[in-house]
């Protein structure tokens, strides 16, 4: 019996946070009909965050989105077109000074896809080379932990709130002395998942016999799709955490609904806002992932996601009504989802 529960289908099939997205939201479309009546557009999300292209839904550049973000509060990061001659990239970086690690990324990003950490100069030339679309090379955050904060402030309101907290734990093995890297990802419902893409990415390190008790760190970001488990830690949105995350996303100019991916060094440093790196800060189309804490229901799930969309729902229609930010015409919703189906077909080239 424990064979068959190790099996990829049966583990997507007993665990909901594996199943497909559609059969997920499928559910909830009919609220979202409901919101979209009462808009009287079904792109009302575009408005809730004016300053971002589709208001953070999908297409949005995430070069543009750092530079609404204080410098301060994110990695240093640069910009290069698929096309950047290889010279002009290294040179760039020698510049500004970055250092290896460094990690590459879309500029328009897809639930982790073509996101990579590189460990020297031939992985940087060969990221580049193979990349078919406009990309970023940022600096690497050494800290060790990483969160997510739901966050949204009505228009209308002065001071914001935090919905949701998650906390990322990376995709990890714990040797025994033993077994090899992989022996060891193989015990692991979680990992078994990765276990296809691991070999062919991360090879190297499927042979590794770690000593008992050595701790490696297979995948180091903080993505569900790629490993990651997510943990809900909403209960610790107290007030000084509040007022430091409503003091940095009101610096952001036009940002009232989206989550912000966060790396720091301590929790308590984190509430004074000290040593905490912004790696990502997503939109209207962000999830609120804490969501997929296994110990969640689906249920559970399907009102949480409910209310989110409730909140953009009125933050949208106070932006348009207070600052006559103007809906997203059909045509241009449908351009959307067409110009990020074809985006998607890019990355998976890659």
């Amino acid at each position: 019996m424990k064979r068959i529960l190790f099996q990829p289908f049966f583990i997507r099939l007993f665990n909901w946070e594996y199943w497909p997205f559609n059969v997920v939201y499928g559910p909830l479309f009919l609220y979202w009909f409901f919101l979209s009546l009462k808009a009287r557009s079904f792109f009302f999300f575009n408005t809730s965050n004016p300053t971002i292209k589709n208001g953070g839904f999908l297409m949005e550049s995430k070069k543009e989105v750092y530079d609404l973000i204080p410098f301060e509060y994110y990695p240093a990061t640069l910009f290069f077109k698929a096309t950047s001659p290889l010279q002009d990239i290294l040179a760039l970086i020698k510049q500004r000074n970055l250092k290896y690690p460094l990690i590459g990324k879309p500029d328009i990003g897809m639930k982790g896809m073509m996101v990579k950490k590189l460990e020297n100069e031939n992985e940087l030339l060969s990221y580049a080379t193979n990349s078919k679309v406009d990309f970023l090379i940022q600096e690497y955050v050494p800290y060790k932990n990483e969160i997510g904060i739901f966050y949204y402030r009505f228009p209308n309101e002065e001071k914001g709130h935090i919905s949701g907290i998650v906390k990322k734990e990376f995709l990890t093995v714990t040797g025994d002395g033993i077994s090899t890297v992989e022996q060891l990802l193989s015990k692991s419902k979680r990992a078994i998942l990765q276990l296809p893409t691991l070999r062919v990415k991360e090879k190297e390190k499927m042979n590794i016999v770690l000593k008992e008790g050595e701790v490696l760190i297979i995948v180091p970001y903080g993505n569900h799709v790629r490993g990651a488990k997510f943990l809900d830690d909403s209960s610790l949105a107290d007030e000084e955490l509040t007022n430091t995350i409503d003091s940095i996303c009101k610096k952001v100019k036009g940002f009232y609904f989206g989550r912000l991916d966060i790396r720091y060094n301590d929790w308590e440093e984190l509430k004074q806002g000290k040593n905490f790196s912004i790696i990502e800060l997503n939109g209207s189309g962000s999830e609120p992932t804490h969501i997929y804490d296994p110990r969640h229901s689906v249920f559970w799930a399907w009102k949480e996601i409910a209310k989110h969309w409730k909140i953009l729902y009125r933050i949208s229609k106070l932006n348009h009504q207070l600052q006559n930010v103007p809906y997203m015409t059909t045509r241009s919703g449908l351009d959307m989802f067409k110009q990020n189906s074809e985006y998607v077909k890019l990355l998976n080239g890659n």
